[in-house]
């Protein structure tokens, strides 16, 4: 029992310890992924609190057949690796329009989303990401799972 109160202790003291690494007020960039068919998004980043911030990514696609657009949000944690890495996972949800020109048919989606990746900030205001984003729809034309994996490059500010 002793043991189990000490690793307790020490565990707790470690979280605790643990502090993210100063994150910057906002970050604006691209976002290079999938995004189910609609490739880059913009992407947009704002610091809430000390270790957490809000991530939107803004996705269009306009062709002969399709115009749509994907709108997500996300609630991100953040925490440091090492030095200028850091980690963070988020969770949230987003909303969108796919318009079938040559159908002339149009649905809007609702998709809830989570998120996990790995970033660099460099010494001057360029962050480099790479992160993980599963989606769930709630439509007919994005319904079920979905995934994507991006590499993001955004400007701090």
């Amino acid at each position: 029992m002793k043991k189990i109160m000490v690793s307790f202790v020490i565990l707790c003291m470690t979280t605790f310890a643990l502090s993210a690494q100063e994150i910057s007020k906002n970050a604006i960039g691209i976002r290079l992924g999938d995004n189910s068919g609609l490739g880059a998004e913009i992407s947009y980043q704002h610091k809430l609190k000390e270790a957490n911030r809000l991530e939107i990514n803004l996705g269009t696609r306009s062709d002969s057949n399709l115009s749509s657009f994907k709108l997500t949000g996300l609630y991100q944690w953040v925490w440091d690796l090492d030095n200028n890495f850091n980690w963070y996972a988020g969770v949230g949800g987003g909303i969108g329009s796919w318009k079938n020109k040559v159908l002339n048919n149009s649905e809007a989606v609702l998709f809830g989303a989570g998120n996990i990746g790995i970033e660099y900030s460099f010494d001057i205001p360029l962050l480099l990401s790479f992160d993980y984003r599963p989606e769930f729809g709630f439509s007919d034309i994005y319904d079920g799972f979905n995934s994507d994996f991006a590499l993001s490059v955004r400007y701090q500010f």
